[in-house]
């Protein structure tokens, strides 16, 4: 189960910035941060990253985790070249008008989970 990238543009109301090619992934879970060694510590690959950042190393940092993509939240928009960086890496690149915990909250009641999930020692 999870959302494509195309799906959460719809509920994010976002905008594509770069590699629209990407936007059949399908994401289970997401991470919000703006801290870049917290998402290379915690954060797990095939996830997405919701930041209020919108510069090179937000690229550079999901590229090294293998995250399916970026939004960056409250109307920001990257510089021309952090965007060409994310499409020459293959990083979808969203922009939403929503801030950080509107955008979680939103995801998480469309049925994306955190990180901590994955973090959760299994019960069985």
């Amino acid at each position: 189960m999870g959302l494509t990238l195309h799906q959460i543009v719809g509920h994010l109301e976002a905008e594509v910035l770069a590699y629209p090619e990407g936007l059949d992934r399908v994401v289970t879970h997401a991470q919000g941060s703006d801290l870049m060694s917290d998402v290379l510590a915690f954060s797990h690959p095939n996830c997405l990253l919701i930041t209020g950042l919108a510069n090179h190393q937000v690229i550079r940092t999901a590229e090294v985790a293998g995250l399916l993509g970026v939004v960056v939240v409250r109307s920001k928009r990257p510089a021309e070249a952090v965007i060409l960086l994310a499409q020459e890496c293959e990083v979808p690149l969203l922009s939403t008008r929503l801030g950080m915990f509107d955008a979680c909250g939103t995801l998480f009641t469309h049925g994306i989970r955190g990180m901590s999930d994955l973090a959760r020692p299994s019960h069985k």
